[in-house]
C-alpha cells in the first residue's frame, strides 16, 4: 500500500503540475527533478541527478541550435526539431533512467508534459533528439561512483560506543567530477590551529551565537539561520530559475545557465565531500563540548550545548552550504557580467511564511554562508574557505564547459 502511494504521488506531483503554455521548459523540468529526488536522496545524490538532468536539456536543445559546444552529446537533428519536446523528452528519460524503480511513473508524467505540445513531426523529432542525447549522458556517468557503499570508519577505541547513524556521502570525495579534473583539485589547506588565537575566536563566537538558547544572536542571525536549514537543490535550484526569469533568457540560454549552475553544484559537492572527508574536522558540537581537551585555554566546555538544529552527519571542514552558494552566483555572476541582478525572492519550507528577497548575488551568497554560524553548523574560518573554493569552481566551470561555439562549430 505505501509503494502504492508513493507512486501515486509521484504522479501527482509531476503530471498535475503540467502547463497548459510553456513558459520554460527547463525550469519546469528543473522543478520536477528537484522535488522528486528532494525527499528520496542526500543532497549530494540529488544534486548529481540534477545536474545529469540539466546536462542532457542543454546538449539536447543545443544539438538543435548548436549555439554552444556542448557538454557531451550533439546529436545530428533538424533545425525544425521542437527544442520544448526534446527539452522535456530528455530530462524525463535521465529521471526514468536513473530511477528505474519509478519509471512507469515517470515516463507517464513525460507522456503527460509532452501532451501539451501539439502533434506534429517536429514533435516527434524533438522527442527522438531528447531521448537519443539522455541515452548518452545517462552512459557517460553510469560509473562514476556515486553507487559505491558507504565505508566510513568511525573513529573509536575497541569496546568504546560512538554514535551510529550512517553518515552522508562518504564515497563523494571517489565521484567523477562533471568538469573539474579530479575531485581534490580546489582541495584547501588544513583547518586552524587548535592552540591558535583564530581557533579560540572562532570557537566562541559560535559557542555564543550558535547556540540554541543563545540570548546573543540577534531575530535576524535565527531567522536566516533557521532559513536555511534546507539543504540540496531546494535551497539553490530557486534561485537559479528565478535568474532565468528575471534576465529573460531565451530556451537555449536558460537551458545553457541551469546546465553551468547544476555543474558547479554538482561539483561543489564533490570538492566540498573530498576536503571534508580527508580533514575529517569536529563538529561545533563535538568540539565545544569537549572544550577542555583541545590545549587552548581560551575555550571553555559547555556540557549541554546545542545548535539551533541536528548537525549534519558528515565532517565540518570546510562549509558545503557556502561552497554551493558561492559556485551558484560566482556562475551568475560571470553570465551577467556584475553581480548586480533585478530582484528575486525564495521561501524556504524550513521557515514557513518567511520570504527572503536580494538584489545582489554576492549578498545572497553571504546570506546562506554566515547563517551556518548562527545555526551553530560551522565557524568562521570554515564558512571563508567554503566560499573561497565554491567561487573558484563556478569560474572553473565557466571557463571549461559549454562555451560559446566559434564560427565553425556553430549550426
Amino acid at each position: 500500500m505505501q509503494a502504492n502511494l508513493r507512486r501515486a504521488l509521484v504522479a501527482v506531483a509531476l503530471i498535475a503540475s503540467a502547463p497548459s503554455a510553456f513558459a520554460d521548459v527547463i525550469t519546469d523540468w528543473n522543478e520536477k527533478a528537484v522535488a522528486f529526488v528532494t525527499p528520496r536522496m542526500t543532497p549530494p545524490a540529488a544534486q548529481r541527478v540534477v545536474a545529469i538532468v540539466q546536462i542532457a536539456m542543454f546538449d539536447a536543445v543545443n544539438s538543435i541550435e548548436g549555439r554552444y559546444r556542448p557538454y557531451l552529446a550533439q546529436v545530428p537533428s533538424a533545425a525544425t526539431a521542437s527544442k520544448e519536446a526534446a527539452a522535456a523528452a530528455a530530462a524525463g528519460s535521465v529521471l526514468a533512467g536513473l530511477h528505474p524503480q519509478a519509471q512507469a511513473e515517470l515516463k507517464a508524467a513525460m507522456t503527460g508534459y509532452l501532451s501539451n505540445i501539439p502533434d506534429s513531426e517536429a514533435k516527434s523529432e524533438g522527442i527522438k533528439l531528447g531521448e537519443a542525447v539522455a541515452a548518452k549522458i545517462l552512459e557517460a556517468r553510469a560509473r562514476d561512483g556515486a553507487d559505491a557503499p558507504d565505508s566510513y570508519r568511525p573513529k573509536a577505541k575497541p569496546g568504546v560506543y560512538v554514535p551510529t547513524p550512517i553518515t552522508v556521502a562518504s564515497m563523494w570525495p571517489n565521484v567523477k567530477p562533471f568538469a573539474m579534473t579530479s575531485p581534490s583539485q580546489f582541495r584547501p589547506e588544513p583547518p586552524i590551529a587548535l592552540t591558535s588565537e583564530q581557533w579560540a575566536k572562532d570557537y566562541n563566537e559560535i559557542r555564543e551565537l550558535g547556540g540554541r538558547a543563545s540570548s546573543k544572536r540577534i531575530a535576524k542571525q535565527t531567522e536566516d539561520a533557521r532559513f536555511w536549514l534546507i539543504t540540496g537543490p531546494q535551497a539553490t535550484d530557486p534561485v537559479a530559475r528565478q535568474l532565468v526569469a528575471v534576465k529573460g533568457m531565451d530556451l537555449v540560454d536558460s537551458a545553457r545557465f541551469m546546465a553551468l549552475a547544476a555543474v558547479a553544484l554538482a561539483d561543489a559537492y564533490i570538492a566540498v565531500m573530498d576536503a571534508k572527508y580527508h580533514y575529517d574536522f569536529w563538529r561545533p558540537i563535538t568540539a565545544i563540548r569537549n572544550g577542555d581537551t583541545d590545549d587552548n585555554p581560551a575555550t571553555e566546555r559547555d556540557a549541554t550545548w546545542q545548535p539551533i538544529d541536528n548537525t549534519p552527519m558528515h565532517p565540518e571542514y570546510p562549509c558545503a552550504h557556502c561552497i554551493g552558494s558561492a559556485a551558484l552566483a560566482a556562475v551568475g555572476e560571470a553570465v551577467f557580467g556584475t553581480a548586480d541582478i533585478p530582484e528575486i525572492a525564495v521561501t524556504s519550507s524550513s521557515a514557513p511564511g518567511v520570504t527572503h528577497r536580494w538584489t545582489n548575488l554576492r549578498a545572497y551568497a553571504d546570506e546562506v554562508a554566515y547563517a551556518r554560524i548562527w545555526a551553530g553548523f560551522h565557524y568562521r574560518f570554515s564558512v571563508r574557505v567554503g566560499q573561497d573554493m565554491g567561487r573558484k569552481i563556478g569560474q572553473y566551470v565557466i571557463e571549461s564547459v559549454i562555451q560559446p561555439a566559434t564560427v565553425g562549430e556553430a549550426r
